[in-house]
């Protein structure tokens, strides 16, 4: 990871680690090789999402429930496509 990260990415980097591997999967491929060079608006996206509870991480990522904003549903199929293919 690039030392010219700012603090705030240095935060959901942070929190992104959640020590639960169903949710671990996905966010950690995502951390090492796409989220320091996404836009605004995707990194704003993935902070958000790092913010939620794991039991709605669950639901959303296993489609048992939808999450809030669509943006944040179209950045899970994302995270999914990059660990399934």
């Amino acid at each position: 990871m690039s030392e010219e990260m700012t603090l705030k990415e240095r935060k959901v980097i942070y929190r992104a680690r959640r020590g639960l591997k169903e949710i671990d999967v996905y966010f950690d491929p995502y951390v090492k090789q796409y989220y320091l060079q996404a836009d605004a608006e995707e990194k704003a996206t993935f902070a958000e999402l790092v913010a939620q509870e794991d039991p709605d991480l669950l639901d959303w990522f296993m489609e048992v429930s939808e999450p809030p904003r669509p943006e944040m549903k179209q950045l899970i199929i994302k995270l999914k496509h990059y660990v399934h293919g």
